[in-house]
């Protein structure tokens, strides 16, 4: 790049401050030094960690806080996520206990199928939920107790929801019903242990069902439950309060009632506790241990923010030598370049990770209970934790290949997929609305999308066809054509082109790597800079150097 000769001008109305106060102080030499200076600070900035070593004997900083990062949250994550196994394991098995105890004749894997089809088999149902309630404390071999409210113990709700008015006569295709939803509750209180021959049903309750206008039958109780298994790995236990719903849904009118139990979990702090031993100990150990996480995290952050900082300011100044020296502007990609990508992930990473190891060490002191919100935030944290020693591998020519090829191939690949998936959307609603009564995977679109994504990527097929009810022969027949397409146009047509678009971009970069890549004038300013490393000229300018305008301000 050739220097243009170097005149000097008054300052115009268009020139910003530091501009005009840059024409009036600088002298030729002092152009030409600062040029040279500016060439040198931004070799600097883009060298590698091992590079800025040998250059001014800078310690990788920021790559040991990595490397030390990436084992302290891994095992962070692994501790919590044990612990975590353990609360969702006791929130299923209960779930699964509870069903067993409540609901007559239950057997496991029966929730789509478990339903009633006599008036005497629901009023059993009902009644058999309710004897096992009044009866928990004599059957149950979990640690379940009624749920308290000052002195006295919760009761057990009986509700059914009809029609306000409803007069159906299907013999004569007459009707006449008011949709109206009435409400109408029966409240059982807990008392104490029945005798063997004793139990509650229709003689000694008044609850009757009007099955012409019932719409729902629900069962509410409360239960609470304490997580002692806990204690074996040296954490201090959690109570629990189970919410349980037992719903006898009679919105169809089709002769089938369906029953399921929903078990609504929230984990509390208990209120008076004990636990001989190093419990305690232990969880003082992993407390210090998150404590120190936060702080390496916080150290991370501040130098990642100084990165960019720092990035930002040169790619200011190096965008107004540029205006003044060369009179062009810099293009939008090579002011990007100072914006590192990998430093702003680094950043939310760290701010994830600080917020769910403080939420982390509030659950150990059992002042919170939110597991799933933790999982959340230190399960991404760490994932981007370990996406951000990517930026390190970068460096080497080797491992670079991957970053590159996905770089390039992003633009594309986005508006490849936007195409595709007005396609895709296409055909999960015409799926939806033909076939969803006739297959039981379209019944929804949440459905009807996981369906066509697995048929993409060649997963039950032969299911797929074969579970295509035969009622109609029309909707039969159309669900052929649906599916023959959909397949053949995603996976011979879609599915190709997109690897053949990554393939495509994945030869060009590999070619660039051999022959080399397109210079652009930031790789054209900085490549004037000859100085290497080892040469001792970012030692003497570490100290010395000045930034762009910082002499015109004297």
């Amino acid at each position: 790049m050739e220097n243009p000769e170097v005149a000097v001008s008054s300052c115009s109305a268009h020139d910003d401050e530091n501009l005009c106060s840059y024409k009036r102080h600088l002298s030729v030499s002092q152009e030409g030094l600062l040029e040279d200076q500016l060439r040198r600070k931004l070799k600097f900035f883009f060298m590698n960690p091992c590079e800025k070593f040998w250059a001014r004997g800078r310690k990788p900083w920021k790559l040991g806080i990595q490397l030390l990062k990436i084992a302290m949250v891994t095992i962070q994550l692994v501790v919590f996520g044990l612990s975590n196994q353990m609360v969702v394991a006791f929130k299923e098995e209960n779930t699964v206990a509870f069903k067993h105890l409540f609901l007559k004749g239950y057997m496991d894997r029966m929730d789509d199928t478990y339903a009633v089809y006599t008036q005497t088999d629901v009023y059993d149902q009902i009644f058999f939920a309710i004897n096992q309630y009044l009866q928990l404390p004599n059957i149950s071999v979990g640690n379940h107790a009624y749920e308290k409210r000052g002195a006295e113990e919760t009761a057990l709700a009986v509700c059914q929801q009809f029609y306000k008015r409803g007069t159906i006569c299907p013999g004569n295709d007459t009707f006449d019903i008011d949709p109206e939803i009435v409400t109408d509750c029966l409240y059982i209180e807990p008392m104490m242990p029945l005798l063997d021959n004793t139990t509650v049903g229709k003689h000694n309750l008044n609850f009757t069902l009007d099955f012409h206008r019932l719409v729902t039958v629900q069962l509410m109780f409360n239960l609470k439950a304490i997580n002692l298994q806990t204690v074996r790995h040296h954490e201090l236990p959690d109570c629990y309060d189970f919410t349980l719903t037992i719903v006898f849904d009679n919105k169809a009118h089709s002769g089938r009632i369906k029953i399921s139990l929903d078990n609504d979990i929230a984990i509390r702090e208990c209120k008076d506790w004990h636990v001989s031993g190093s419990i305690q100990k232990n969880t003082h150990y992993m407390m210090i241990f998150d404590a120190f996480v936060i702080l390496t995290c916080l150290a991370s952050l501040i130098l990642c923010t100084r990165s960019v900082v720092k990035g930002i300011r040169l790619q200011r100044e190096f965008v107004s030598f540029f205006l003044y020296y060369y009179k062009k502007e810099v293009s939008f990609s090579d002011q990007m370049e100072f914006v590192n990508g990998w430093y702003i992930l680094i950043m939310v990473s760290d701010v994830l990770t600080i917020i769910g190891s403080t939420l982390k060490m509030e659950i150990q002191a059992k002042s919170l209970t939110s597991y799933d919100v933790c999982s959340i935030l230190l399960g991404i944290s760490t994932m981007l934790v370990w996406l951000g020693v990517i930026h390190y591998l970068g460096f080497f020519q080797k491992y670079n290949l991957l970053i590159l090829t996905l770089r390039a191939a992003l633009p594309n690949v986005m508006r490849f997929c936007c195409c595709a998936a007005m396609i895709y959307l296409g055909y999960c609603f015409c799926g939806w609305i033909v076939l969803g009564p006739y297959h039981v995977k379209f019944r929804s679109l949440n459905m009807v999308s996981e369906c066509l994504f697995s048929l993409i990527n060649g997963d039950d097929m032969f299911a797929t066809f074969a579970k295509m009810q035969q009622k109609s022969y029309l909707v039969w027949l159309f669900s052929r054509i649906y599916l023959y397409s959909f397949i053949s146009l995603f996976i011979y047509m879609v599915l190709s082109l997109f690897i053949a678009l990554i393939t495509d971009t994945y030869e060009t970069v590999k070619h660039y790597q051999q022959d080399g890549f397109p210079e652009t004038e930031l790789q054209r300013f900085i490549s004037q800079c000859k100085d290497l490393p080892h040469s001792g000229r970012y030692r003497l300018e570490e100290e010395s150097s000045v930034s762009l305008f910082s002499c015109c301000n004297g």
